[in-house]
């Protein structure tokens, strides 16, 4: 019975980290950049969100919001902070993607204060009972559903379609790519507005299981991010999917096994730690 309702609870979790590592997965596979001002779209997506449905009394026009906000966000960064870096070496987009974080959990701070926001009315929290065992509020049921529907679309996009084929090509050869006809700004401004999109998107679920923003949220999980899409080998969206389920369920059993030794989020990094000094190319890639 606690080993089923832990591995749905990972599920759970693991869930929402493949939703925020879906974006890092999806910049680095196109750019070959480390997007850590990634987490600031899962932090405005929840603000946005959580703003919205308090002022409309509707979820769906508060995600409607929080993806459209922090997809054209992503646009908008792309081109004033990535795009004149594109000719120099990786460090510098790095560099310049954790200066973009900190700044924005500064100005959330200022805009919306210090103390977090909460949802007047916290919307899908009845109780579930499946399997009769398994006890799940509507939220966390909702959450494994969307995120793995969204990377299975995500999935064949990527390796079914015209539009796929187009971002692969842009990255193997990007100038061979635009004599073709594909527009490489075209293709990768995309790519940000729906990684960014995703981004809100788990925000905005993460403010419905914890009925809570506030302007630091996003550290952990964007530190998990940068974890996950080295475990899943970094650019495959299914490797992607994969590992943050697996880290999902560690971090479950391991609060419990090993919770007096270490946190959470402690777990979460031996647990990687252990994975690369093994396989230094990822749990799901090859050599």
């Amino acid at each position: 019975m606690l080993l089923v309702e832990l591995f749905t609870q990972g599920l759970v979790q693991g869930s929402i980290y493949a939703l925020i590592a879906l974006g890092l997965t999806l910049v680095y596979g196109l750019l070959r950049i480390l997007h850590v001002a990634h987490a600031a779209f899962f932090t405005l997506g929840a603000y946005v969100g959580i703003l919205v449905c308090n002022a409309s009394g509707s979820l769906i026009l508060g995600f409607a919001a929080a993806m459209a906000t922090a997809g054209c966000a992503g646009v908008i960064t792309y081109r004033l902070a990535y795009e004149p870096l594109l000719d120099k070496p990786p460090f510098v987009a790095l560099i310049a993607s954790i200066g973009l974080y900190i700044a924005s959990e500064e100005a959330f701070r200022v805009l919306f204060g210090a103390q977090g926001i909460s949802f007047v009315d916290p919307p899908l929290q009845q109780q579930l009972l499946l399997f009769g065992t398994i006890r799940l509020k509507m939220a966390e049921l909702l959450v494994m559903i969307g995120s793995l529907a969204i990377i299975f679309v995500l999935s064949r996009l990527q390796n079914g379609t015209r539009l796929g084929l187009a971002c692969q090509a842009t990255v193997s050869d990007p100038q061979m790519a635009e004599s073709f006809g594909i527009s490489l700004r075209l293709v990768r401004d995309l790519n940000f507005f729906v990684g960014s999109a995703l981004a809100a998107f788990a925000g905005v679920w993460v403010a419905l299981l914890n009925n809570l923003v506030e302007p630091t949220m996003g550290s952990v999980p964007s530190y998990k991010a940068l974890a996950i899409i080295v475990l899943g080998g970094l650019g495959s969206v299914r490797g992607t999917l994969a590992a943050a389920l697996v880290l999902g369920v560690v971090e479950a059993y391991g609060t419990i096994y090993l919770g007096k030794l270490l946190d959470r989020n402690a777990i979460a990094f031996a647990f990687l730690i252990l994975v690369l000094m093994v396989r230094p190319q990822g749990l799901f890639s090859r050599r």
